[in-house]
């Protein structure tokens, strides 16, 4: 019997709004200390690495699937890979000397400049040594319609362990499942749109059980909705960091103590979340002032970041897939003080909390399940082209003990996420063992001075700190 998986509304809509220049993979620089994977010349022992990844894909069964497509509905579904190669998914490559974080940072903008090829899983692992400091890299990129990058389960999570294991089981023989035929796609798809009305039905059944609830349901659903597309519907300000992008990348870090960070939203009320806000606003006010834009025109600006929210649920915990909404949030660029930037950034996500901004995208995502997949991309490509937000800020919390890949510390994690249409700087932040680590992506050719806005960020955060202490 053909076994598949059919793509969510929302996880199609990754695929179908890539382009060649909008690159839909999220990524992450993993910096390791390379202790026990150290081979006698000071490299990385690849084919223990190698080994190791392959003997854990059986839990995480999605990276030895591919994507194929219905006939005549044209919708994705995932495959057993009958070709997969573990060699093709995890590359060994070295830094020349002297193999400094810039170098890296480098060649992370190279792997994300680059899409992933569609006839084969969709994610790679770089293993890059020669890193200063008797340290390596791994360089993981998953196509965004496997994992959300917020709450789901990645390669990483199954590789890496809080103990000191050096040794592990070999990996089983695995004995893929025969791809389904075009026919039997087909079939399926025919039979799934005829028990539509019946699963409807049973649903408008159980509504009718309990019409006060339901009825609730439906008018908080509507205005929800509607408070989304009002959203959607308005543009944001044009601003210098919204220009078309195009195929290259550059990317740059820094990272934080996780108790600065604290001790900010202790002094100075909030949350880590606000204060990442409030330093992101500060930055961009700087950034854009070094543009030519003044203050002055600043404060006349509606500047929006786009911030997703997990809205997977307890039993969903450990699926693969997306089931991500959102939040758009105006900040406070043009404001110099930083104590009231973080108080008008604390205003601003208590009002968006009461909002249904994150719900009105995860009913719109529910109705193209039900009606026409492609509502989803069509509604989200509408949002990128409208300029809904100027920029991407994600914020995933992380584990806060020490990890280990067969024995190997990881020091530092700086997550990269996609690029989408007009939008050319991203920020994504992971929190991890006492640190803080942002990642900025940018268009390769729109952003040479990308390392100012790091800079602007260290500043930005810097005076929050004064704040706090004074």
């Amino acid at each position: 019997m053909a076994i598949y998986d059919r793509l969510s509304a929302q996880d199609r809509s990754f695929l179908e709004l890539e382009s060649p220049n909008h690159h839909m993979h999220v990524a992450g620089c993993f910096i390791f200390e390379r202790g026990a994977l150290s081979t006698p010349t000071g490299g990385v022992d690849i084919d223990k690495l190698r080994n190791y990844v392959a003997s854990r894909l059986h839990r995480i069964p999605r990276y030895r699937q591919r994507i194929a497509w219905i006939p005549v509905e044209n919708h994705p579904v995932w495959v057993d890979d009958d070709r997969f190669n573990i060699h093709y998914h995890v590359r060994h490559t070295a830094l020349p000397a002297p193999g400094d974080e810039r170098q890296l940072k480098r060649f992370c903008g190279r792997v994300m400049s680059q899409q992933l090829d569609r006839g084969k899983p969709l994610w790679e692992m770089w293993v890059v040594e020669g890193l200063e400091h008797d340290r390596f890299a791994l360089v993981c990129k998953t196509h965004h319609c496997m994992v959300d990058g917020v709450s789901g389960v990645d390669l990483l999570a199954v590789l890496l362990s809080p103990t000191l294991d050096k040794e592990f089981e070999p990996a089983a023989r695995w004995l893929p499942n025969p791809t389904p035929s075009g026919v039997v796609l087909l079939r399926d798809a025919v039979l799934r749109r005829a028990e539509l009305p019946f699963a409807m039905a049973g649903a408008v059944a159980a509504a009718l059980r309990a019409p006060e609830a339901t009825l609730a349901r439906v008018s908080e659903s509507v205005a929800a909705f509607g408070e989304t597309l009002s959203t959607a519907m308005s543009p944001a300000t044009d601003t210098p960091l919204n220009r078309p992008i195009g195929p290259h990348r550059r990317f740059d870090w820094v990272g934080f103590d996780i108790d600065e960070v604290k001790k900010v939203k202790n002094a100075l009320g909030g949350t880590v979340n606000d204060v990442v806000l409030a330093t992101v606003s500060g930055a961009v006010g700087r950034f854009l002032e070094q543009r030519g834009i003044s203050i002055s025109r600043q404060r006349g600006m509606d500047f929006r970041a786009f911030c997703p929210v997990s809205v997977r649920s307890d039993d969903e915990r450990g699926a693969m897939g997306n089931r991500v909404s959102g939040m758009i949030a105006k900040l406070p660029i043009a404001e110099t003080q930083p104590k009231r930037r973080l108080e008008r950034v604390r205003a601003i996500t208590k009002n968006l909390k009461e909002s249904k901004q994150a719900l009105g995208a995860q009913v719109l995502t529910s109705v193209s399940e039900w009606t026409a997949p492609t509502l989803a991309t069509m509604a989200s490509r509408l949002a990128f082209e409208n300029r809904t937000a100027n920029m991407i800020v994600t914020n995933v919390p992380g584990p806060q003990i020490p990890l280990y890949l067969l024995g190997a510390r990881m020091a530092e994690t700086y997550p990269m996420v996609p690029l989408f249409s007009s939008q050319g700087l991203g920020v994504a932040l992971f929190s991890y063992a006492g640190g803080l680590y942002w990642g900025f992506v940018c268009d390769w050719d729109q952003f040479p001075d990308l390392h100012d806005f790091v800079c602007a960020i260290d500043a930005s955060f810097r005076e929050l700190c004064d704040a706090a202490d004074a």
